[in-house]
C-alpha cells in the first residue's frame, strides 16, 4: 500500500514538473502566486496570444496546479487561482516594498475588514480597508468570526476607497466586484477572488471567508517587505 501511494505521489509530482517545464506556464504560475486573474488579464500581463494562454491553462488545469471560478460580479467572466498545495516548493517572486496595504471590497463590512485585521496581526506593514460602496457598519457575523480568532473589528468604521487610497498603497481587492470596478494598475494591485459570505449569511460562510483570507495573508506577508 505504501509503495502504491508513493508511486501515485511520484506520478503527480512528475506531472506538475512537466507542466512547469515551459517558460510561459511558469510565468503564468508566478503571476497567480499572490493573486487571482482572468485569462484575459494573464494574456495582457504576459503579452501572450489568447489562444496560447488557453493552451497553457489547459495543461496547468490538467496538472491540478490552477483552477477556475466564475465571477460573482460578471458571470461571463472566470478567474484563475493557484492551488498552492500543488506547489509546496514554489516561492513567489518578492514584491517591491510598500508603505501600506489597503484591502478593498464592495461594502467594507466583512472581507476587507477581516483582511486588514489579519494582516495587522501578521505583518509590520500598516494596513487599512475600504469599500467601493461602503455599508453603514461592519457585518455582525464578521465581528463574531473575527472575535473567535482574537481579532477586534467591532469598533472599525467603514470608508469609501476615494477617502482612503493613496498613490503609494498596495491595493488588494478581496472582492470580484471591487476588482472589476477599480482602475487597472498591475504594478500596485492584487486580486483575491473570495466569495461574499453576506448573501449566505451563516457563521460557516464567514468562517470560510476568514480562513481563505488568512491563508492568503500568510502567503503574501513574507513576500512584502516594509517600505521606507
Amino acid at each position: 500500500m505504501d509503495a502504491e501511494w508513493s508511486t501515485v505521489k511520484l506520478v503527480s509530482r512528475a506531472r506538475i514538473h512537466a507542466a512547469l517545464g515551459e517558460p510561459a506556464r511558469l510565468a503564468i504560475v508566478d503571476a497567480l502566486a499572490l493573486g487571482d486573474a482572468s485569462p484575459g488579464e494573464i494574456s495582457q500581463r504576459l503579452g501572450l496570444a489568447t489562444n496560447l494562454v488557453a493552451h497553457h491553462l489547459k495543461v496547468l488545469q490538467e496538472a491540478e496546479i490552477v483552477e477556475r471560478s466564475r465571477s460573482e460580479g460578471d458571470r461571463r467572466r472566470t478567474y484563475l487561482r493557484l492551488r498552492p498545495e500543488a506547489l509546496a516548493g514554489l516561492t513567489p517572486p518578492p514584491l517591491r516594498p510598500v508603505r501600506r496595504v489597503v484591502f478593498v471590497c464592495t461594502h467594507n463590512s466583512a472581507r476587507s475588514q477581516l483582511a486588514a485585521a489579519l494582516w495587522t496581526a501578521r505583518s509590520d506593514v500598516p494596513a487599512a480597508s475600504a469599500g467601493t460602496t461602503p455599508a453603514a457598519r461592519v457585518h455582525p457575523r464578521a465581528v463574531a468570526a473575527a472575535a473567535r480568532y482574537g481579532l477586534a473589528i467591532a469598533q472599525a468604521a467603514t470608508a469609501h476607497v476615494d477617502d482612503v487610497l493613496r498613490r503609494d498603497d498596495l491595493v488588494v481587492a478581496v472582492c470580484d466586484n471591487a476588482h472589476e470596478q477599480l482602475p487597472a494598475d498591475p504594478v500596485s494591485r492584487l486580486h483575491w477572488s473570495i466569495p461574499d459570505p453576506a448573501p449566505i449569511d451563516t457563521d460557516a460562510a464567514f468562517e470560510a471567508a476568514l480562513t481563505d483570507i488568512a491563508q492568503r495573508v500568510e502567503r503574501l506577508a513574507p513576500a512584502l517587505p516594509p517600505g521606507a
